[in-house]
């Protein structure tokens, strides 16, 4: 080979690593980043394992987990754009937003299920040695929740239909945030408070608050939901899709950590890793994110018939216009309803 004919040969293998690299970068670059909302809670469990696990990645998405303070909240940043995703629990705010048109449920997230503690009902010291010892005695009692409208706020509706209480008999306290309602009950300041494990057990623990029950137990229901745009479904359905399958592939890993072949609370092999990781992402020890656990459908399918029931309640309360559509905040195309429903 000649020397010209070397140098060539040197400068073609040099463009050909140049070109690769420079390939490699743009691959790197080209990853879709994304904007999830959510709170900082255990039952957030599928979106930080996806995240941490690498789920997302691997659908080609480049994640960003934007920290909400409440259900509404983030319904209301996803219509405005500020995040993408919203993946949390339902809400009045939601399902007005969807009903308009500005938002659409796309799969599920997490649920209220038999044995799995996700939402309390905690009274406070003193309504409960006054009296306020079970679900039947919260007529005429004081209740604390984030919003009028909020998740808390069906599920306590949930209870009083179950045990054909007075709602309009029951105080509600809307603080605006989940810390406002641990401190109401521990102060005495509320009677009492529907809220998540991960907030009352401390309280529970030191004796400054007792426990009425957990939600599930009493009243499965669709607690939760992912959510977008309809225009991010119609101009980026491709990164809608690849989503829907990094966080299903993140709750088909929590599922199988903590849920038996019944549905019902049960370590698997990876329960010590998953509950490491949900305790990074939640400042909690693994020990304590195991007493605060949702349950999670493995393929986040919709209970679709509770979602229509939610939005019918919503509507009878006024908190959503007559014209509301239930069936119409579901993306069809998207949202797998579970078996039967």
């Amino acid at each position: 080979m000649t020397s010209n004919a070397k140098k060539i040969g040197a400068r073609g293998t040099a463009l050909v690593a140049a070109l690769a690299a420079f390939a490699l970068a743009d691959a790197a670059h080209a990853a879709d980043h994304i904007k999830i909302g959510a709170l900082k809670s255990t039952n957030v469990a599928a979106t930080y394992i996806a995240i941490e696990k690498g789920f997302f990645a691997k659908e080609g998405l480049d994640p960003e987990l934007i920290t909400t303070e409440t259900a509404q909240t983030t319904a209301v940043a996803a219509a405005a754009s500020s995040i993408d995703f919203g993946t949390t629990s339902t809400s009045a705010g939601l399902f007005s937003l969807a009903g308009s048109g500005e938002l659409k449920i796309i799969s599920g997230f997490y649920d209220e299920a038999p044995g799995f503690h996700n939402f309390a009902v905690a009274a406070s010291i003193k309504a409960y040695d006054a009296g306020l010892k079970s679900y039947k005695d919260l007529n005429g009692h004081s209740v604390a929740v984030t919003q009028v409208g909020s998740p808390v706020h069906y599920s306590l509706a949930l209870i009083v239909e179950k045990y054909h209480l007075n709602l309009a008999s029951i105080h509600i306290l809307p603080l605006q945030s989940i810390p406002n309602m641990a401190s109401a009950v521990k102060g005495n300041t509320a009677d009492a408070t529907v809220i998540n494990a991960i907030s009352i057990n401390p309280l529970l623990n030191a004796g400054e608050a007792k426990l009425l029950g957990w939600v599930g137990d009493e009243t499965p229901w669709q607690t939760a939901v992912a959510f977008t745009q309809p225009k991010m479904i119609q101009q980026h359905k491709a990164t809608v899709e690849a989503f829907l399958r990094g966080l299903k592939a993140g709750a088909r890993y929590y599922h199988d950590a903590f849920t038996g072949p019944d549905e019902k609370p049960k370590d698997g092999p990876n329960a010590e890793e998953a509950a490491t990781i949900i305790a990074k992402y939640t400042g909690l020890t693994p020990q304590q994110v195991k007493a605060s656990l949702a349950h999670v459908d493995a393929e986040e399918r919709v209970d679709t018939k509770d979602i229509i029931h939610q939005v019918e309640w919503f509507k009878s309360q006024k908190m959503l216009k007559d014209d509301v559509n239930p069936p119409s905040v579901m993306d069809s195309s998207l949202v797998v309803p579970m078996p039967g429903r």
